[in-house]
Order: structure tokens, then C-alpha cells, then sequence
């Protein structure tokens, strides 16, 4: 049923993330040919910001839950298998420390701008801009928390290996 769910909330998010960056470039394209003809539409900036804040989040951890982020192996290349392992559980370590941070940051800047207007545009409060720092922390810390899982329980489940914990 849990993993259905998280499933559906992977699908969701790639089609959001998806919809928000092609709102993004049509608001923009909308702003500059209303710009061309003399008649500015400056909300079409502000929405396109907003719409690239979300798309941003979701995007990575779209990436990040399919191995499309950039990473460099110089290092982890030429360690040993335990090496290798010891340095995997202490990136996945300082990333989830740093996404929980940012999901407490996040949340109390959330917190502290639902008074302010986005832009100025009355009952639009800044805080629907700001969510997208925690929630995006969220799905990316349920991510790194899942990869950091298979990939510890899989060296754990192949005896005689030479990546079995404790050799």
C-alpha cells in the first residue's frame, strides 16, 4: 500500500515538475511579446518565479531518485569496496543532515512570511513561494533515506561478497 502511494507521488511529481517548467517558459514567452507590443505584464515574471521555485525542487529529486545528477568518482573510484561503502553512508549521512536542516529552515521561513503578499498581489501569501524549500527537502530526504537503504540492505544481502559489512 506505502510503496503504491510513494509510486503515485513519484508520477505526480514528475508530470508537476514537468507542467511548472512549461508554465514557466510560456509565462516568460507571454511577458516579452506583451513587452514588445508596449503593453508589460509584470506578473508574468513573478508567476514564472514561483513556478521555477517548485519545478526546481521536484526536478531534483526527480533526478536524484533516477542517478541523473551530475557526480565525480574520482575519489570513491579508487577506494576499497569497504572504503567505497563507508564513503556512500557518510555522503547519504551529511546530505540527509543538510535536507533536515533545510526542512526546519524552510519551514520557519514559511512560517514567518504567511503575512506578506507575493509581489504585492493581495491574498497570494509569500509563503506558497517559500514551501517549495521544505517539501522539496522532504521528497529528497524520503529519496536519499530509500537509495541509502537499498544500497546498504543489497551489499548486506549478498554472502560471500567482499562488500558484506564487516570484512
Amino acid at each position: 500500500m506505502l510503496k503504491r502511494f510513494y509510486t503515485f507521488v513519484c508520477g505526480t511529481e514528475v508530470l508537476v515538475a514537468a507542467v511548472l517548467l512549461i508554465v514557466m517558459v510560456v509565462l516568460i514567452f507571454v511577458g516579452g511579446v506583451a513587452r514588445m507590443l508596449g503593453e508589460p505584464l509584470g506578473w508574468t515574471t513573478d508567476f514564472a518565479t514561483c513556478a521555477f521555485a517548485w519545478a526546481c525542487f521536484l526536478a531534483a529529486d526527480v533526478a536524484w531518485r533516477r542517478d541523473t545528477l551530475m557526480s565525480i568518482r574520482l575519489v570513491a573510484d579508487r577506494l576499497s569496496p569497504r572504503g567505497q561503502r563507508w564513503l556512500a553512508g557518510l555522503n547519504y549521512l551529511i546530505i540527509s543532515l543538510f535536507l533536515l536542516h533545510l526542512i526546519v529552515a524552510g519551514l520557519w521561513l514559511s512560517w514567518i512570511s504567511r503575512a506578506r503578499s507575493f509581489q504585492g498581489i493581495p491574498d497570494i501569501s509569500y509563503s506558497w513561494i517559500t514551501l517549495s524549500l521544505p517539501v522539496g527537502a522532504v521528497l529528497l530526504l524520503i529519496t536519499t533515506l530509500i537509495k541509502a537503504h537499498a544500497e546498504f540492505s543489497n551489499r548486506r544481502a549478498e554472502p560471500g561478497s567482499e562488500q558484506v559489512i564487516g570484512t
